[in-house]
């Protein structure tokens, strides 16, 4: 799997680093508890049709945007026969983080952001599948025509 695809696998090596920069820095230096993020949420609560989104709001669709990617790369990584695979390995990291977030200082482990996470990972996987679709059908055709050539030589 990883000798097959070098690149691919150093891509997802790097955003796996990224999230767990992202996810497990100490409260006071995480990078999601910026001023920034707060005057740019207070901006966008001025448009009358986003005054419902919340910080604990866009905290828990940033939580979910964090992990599509790393569903998807899991699934290019284990490839679609093993979908499933992606999807329990993406539930394994995220549970992994929570629990390592519990004895990081100003981190707060929450069931939510496991949820999160997870709906994240499942939409990457799903995206993943749907856009490589195409490919799967060739394969497929491609390995029904190779059983039926076989069948073919045998009766022969």
């Amino acid at each position: 799997m990883l000798h097959r695809h070098p690149f691919l696998s150093l891509l997802t090596v790097a955003y796996l680093a990224f999230v767990g920069w992202v996810t497990l820095t100490p409260g006071s230096e995480a990078p999601t508890q910026s001023e920034l993020v707060l005057r740019v949420l207070a901006r966008l609560q001025r448009y009358h049709h986003l005054e419902w989104l919340t910080y604990d709001r866009a905290e828990y669709l940033a939580n979910i945007a964090l992990f599509v990617p790393v569903g998807l790369f899991l699934l290019l990584l284990f490839g679609t026969r093993l979908w499933w695979l992606a999807v329990v390995a993406a539930i394994t990291l995220t549970s992994f983080i929570e629990t390592v977030q519990r004895s990081i200082p100003g981190r707060v482990s929450d069931e939510r952001d496991i949820a999160a996470n997870t709906i994240g990972a499942v939409i990457g996987v799903v995206v993943g599948l749907v856009l490589t679709l195409p490919a799967t059908l060739r394969r497929w055709a491609a390995e029904d025509e190779r059983q039926r050539t076989r069948e073919l030589a045998g009766r022969r």
